[in-house]
């Protein structure tokens, strides 16, 4: 269209300058003839002047008529040209906008892609590092049964080690005090004054005065309360009850017996109380590494609920985007194929047209040249034609020799086989047009259904994961507060219990001492030389 334009432009030129027998002499006149030739705007009269004025020389009357039919041609070809540089230029921008958009969505895929394909590697670790926690878990898990089997079993046997060593020690002590209350018998002394020979070897001494049994008693107290370093003021009571003058021996017997009792209950509740501290803390240490588990799983479900909440969030939000995105591809791709088919229909009756009057204007040529293939017109199109038919043309100069109409007769037939042709093609362009866009409008609607769902998918997921994260916050909320509970009986159990657990042996043994030394200064007190005793009983169960 720009070179057509161009000879136009070029013979325009050469006419108005009065050139225009040397512009009959180059291509662009030959280029302006074809053009005038194919022409379907022009009138068969003006087209067979412009064609007879470029076939002779430029000094040819009617030059000025010439002259305005290439202008308003040069006009039509001009606005025709506009128009389709700017429809070019609109699809042009339509396409770029298109593209743009498909980019947009190629590269919020590909980072959608990206970031499953990372998030899917982190999983594959996290789960081989679950999976080793779960071996390494499974394996502690066995020992530590094995160790809870193996204890319960030394346990049960300590505990009939501990039975047999308490029953020994009872028949032990039973024994013991039987021998005592032998050897302390009147008719014992009166044998052992028979038979021992001197006071040196007797084996108990009966003429031991009162005041050196005291004296002997006390320094045995003394002894005892030398070591003891609390709960003295018990020994005291005796020592000051043995040293007074109004209390008898037999009231301070029983205070003896009755410190003695007395230390053997405070040995049994600390004993208890050692049983009840080893207990709890055991129990408070279970407590406190369940809770410290459950704190951790906790931790971690409701960090990988937010990140699933930031992951949805964002996917949420990559749907929606497309969603529109697609809604604007889908509206500018019906507001192209409507106006392609608005296009199709235009070209289709203009061209239908343009059939008719080429068939009108071959019949009125063979009117002329062949009238045996002339057909008379219907009385409507007769009437059609005179109400259009152009004003009459200008004399010629000169007679008018009959020429041959086959060639002009031959390109109108060629003029509306292309018509034809150019019907064609449009149709099936159409139908095609038509089918695309049914299965892009098909294929969209799916698409958008499908991210539809999608969203409202992640959108119930979305809203699961916030619930979970308030009710694993409140859980763990509550551990929280349980731990620290725990954490705070624990410091309490060691407030009450460290002293007896540290101190239990030390106090066990003192009292143990203790309970021994006022057995001694008993048996001192009931008229017996404990040392002499012990060696006289030793020599008498040899003999």
């Amino acid at each position: 269209m720009k070179t057509n334009l161009a000879a136009l432009n070029k013979a325009l030129t050469a006419i108005e300058k009065g050139a225009g027998g040397s512009f009959l002499q180059t291509a662009a006149a030959a280029t302006l003839r074809k053009l005038v030739e194919e022409n379907d705007a022009l009138s068969d009269l003006d087209r067979h002047d412009v064609t007879s004025f470029l076939s002779n020389d430029a000094d040819s009357s009617g030059s000025g008529q010439i002259l305005g039919i290439l202008k308003t041609m040069g006009d039509t070809m001009s606005s025709t040209l506009a128009d389709v540089v700017a429809k070019e230029e609109a699809s042009v921008a339509s396409f770029d906008a298109l593209i743009k958009a498909k980019t947009a969505e190629v590269e919020a895929l590909t980072a959608a892609v990206e970031e499953k394909t990372v998030r899917i590697g982190e999983l594959g670790v996290e789960i081989v590092q679950m999976k080793a926690d779960l071996s390494d878990t499974q394996a502690s898990l066995i020992d530590d049964k094995k160790f809870a089997a193996e204890l319960a079993k030394n346990c049960a046997t300590k505990e009939e080690e501990w039975a047999a060593v308490c029953k020994t020690r009872s028949e032990e002590i039973l024994a013991l005090a039987d021998t005592i209350k032998i050897l302390n018998d009147d008719d014992a002394l009166e044998m052992f004054k028979k038979t021992l020979p001197g006071a040196s070897a007797s084996f108990m001494q009966v003429q031991v005065s009162e005041d050196a049994l005291k004296i002997r008693a006390l320094s045995l107290l003394q002894a005892a309360k030398a070591g003891k370093k609390s709960d003295r003021q018990r020994i005291d009571f005796i020592m000051l009850a043995l040293r007074g003058k109004k209390v008898g021996w037999a009231k301070v017997l029983k205070m003896i017996d009755d410190m003695v009792a007395l230390m053997k209950e405070e040995q049994l509740d600390d004993e208890n109380k050692k049983e009840y501290c080893l207990k709890q803390f055991d129990h408070a240490d279970d407590k406190k590494k369940g809770l410290e588990r459950t704190e951790g799983k906790l931790e971690t479900a409701i960090a990988e609920a937010k990140e699933s909440i930031s992951t949805l969030t964002e996917e949420i939000k990559v749907l929606g985007e497309g969603i529109v995105a697609l809604d604007k591809q889908v509206a500018e791709a019906t507001e192209q194929r409507h106006e392609e088919n608005d296009d199709h229909k235009t070209l289709m009756i203009n061209n239908q047209a343009a059939k008719e009057l080429l068939e009108f204007a071959k019949n009125r040529l063979n009117k002329f040249y062949n009238p045996k293939l002339y057909k008379p017109p219907a009385m409507f199109m007769q009437i059609s034609m005179h109400k259009d038919a152009p004003p009459p043309p200008p004399e010629a100069p000169g007679a008018h020799k009959k020429q041959d109409g086959g060639g002009v007769i031959g390109m109108i037939d060629t003029l509306v086989k292309d018509l034809d042709t150019e019907m064609t093609e449009s149709e099936m362009t159409e139908k095609f047009a038509q089918e695309e866009y049914e299965e892009m409008m098909a294929d969209s609607s799916a698409k958008r259904a499908s991210d539809s769902k999608s969203a409202a998918q992640k959108s119930a997921a979305l809203a699961d994961a916030e619930v979970l994260v308030d009710k694993k916050g409140e859980e763990l909320t509550s551990t929280q507060k349980e731990l620290m509970a725990t954490h705070e009986y624990i410091g309490q159990l060691h407030g009450e219990c460290d002293w007896i657990l540290k101190f239990f042996t030390i106090r066990s043994d003192a009292r143990t001492g203790e309970i021994d030394a006022l057995g001694k200064a008993k048996a001192v007190l009931s008229g017996a030389d404990f040392s002499l005793v012990q060696k006289s009983v030793k020599r008498f169960l040899r003999k």
